[in-house]
């Protein structure tokens, strides 16, 4: 099967698609239940204080470890028994990783949507199998009888999560989850441009105006008049539509991340990237706006 046609297939499962309507708001109501706490361990999770996914870094852990247990275990078929502990001790490690990378993708799978949400799904489920079976494989290395079974269901647990790699790279490449959706191509203005006359933007209310071939995300609050690039860095949500809130701060619509007004920080994910901030000046009754 060609790659386009397997993941338009893993996109169109119902099943998939019924799964994810039930796990999502599972995990998302059990954050907002711990309230302020629940809410800072989910930025912790989603890597805010990286600047970037937190998950993608966490994932080489597991999947360097058991690539090191499975040339070790090739070793020690091959006689060289004295590789044994280390490839014990590479799954264990891997292991280890597989939660943490279990945790963070968890978080960062409850930011997505329609086939983007099926395609992350079923590349948790399949990293959740390959971990099933090298934690079962941990076990039965314990034992000289069951040896060559454990180190067969490594092999088998490489083998499911590389298929989950291709997944996660599929999500990241092809379908641009974690990525800053603010890096395009579109070059913004080298200078002031005019974007909109002053009396046309109101007091606590947005706008999106073109300031070249760039979207720029107008506010104005307390009489102060402010400048982001109007596409969310998390998935490209249109900033104008969503919420103006208390403390210079504007709402994405689509997940509901949360940027600073005054200079296009992170205040709340999802988002792990901050907004590019544009200088604001009015000059005869015109706004104009340039890049920060």
């Amino acid at each position: 099967m060609e790659q386009k046609s397997l993941i338009e297939t893993i996109e169109k499962q119902e099943w998939l698609e019924t799964a994810g309507d039930a796990v999502q708001p599972a995990v998302l109501n059990a954050f907002e239940a711990a309230g302020e706490s629940g809410r800072v361990i989910k930025d912790a999770m989603h890597g805010t204080w990286l600047g970037h996914p937190l998950h993608p870094a966490i994932t080489d852990v597991p999947i360097g470890s058991w690539t090191t247990a499975a040339v070790l275990d090739t070793l020690e078929l091959m006689g060289e028994k004295r590789y044994a502990p280390g490839a014990d001790a590479a799954v264990a490690i891997g292991l280890v990783g597989a939660a943490g990378a279990a945790i963070t993708g968890l978080t960062d799978w409850t930011g997505t949507n329609k086939g983007m949400r099926n395609v992350g799904l079923m590349h948790g489920m399949l990293n959740a199998g390959a971990t099933a079976l090298y934690l079962t494989s941990l076990l039965l290395r314990r034992r000289k009888e069951t040896r060559k079974t454990a180190i067969g269901l490594s092999m088998l647990g490489y083998g499911v999560v590389s298929a989950g790699a291709y997944l996660g790279g599929q999500l990241v490449f092809g379908m641009q989850t974690g990525v800053d959706h603010t890096a395009t191509s579109a070059e913004p203005p080298s200078d002031f441009v005019a974007v909109l006359p002053e009396a046309e933007l109101a007091d606590n209310t947005m706008r999106c105006v073109q300031a070249g071939e760039v979207p720029v995300l107008l506010a104005r609050k307390e009489g102060q008049i402010y400048a982001l690039a109007h596409t969310c860095s998390h998935l490209g949500g249109p900033l104008s539509e969503g919420e103006l809130l208390d403390g210079l701060r504007v709402k994405c619509p689509w997940h509901g991340s949360v940027f600073s007004l005054e200079d296009g920080s992170v205040a709340e994910g999802p988002a792990t990237a901050p907004q590019p901030k544009y200088e604001v000046r009015t000059i005869a009754g015109q706004i104009e706006v340039r890049p920060a």
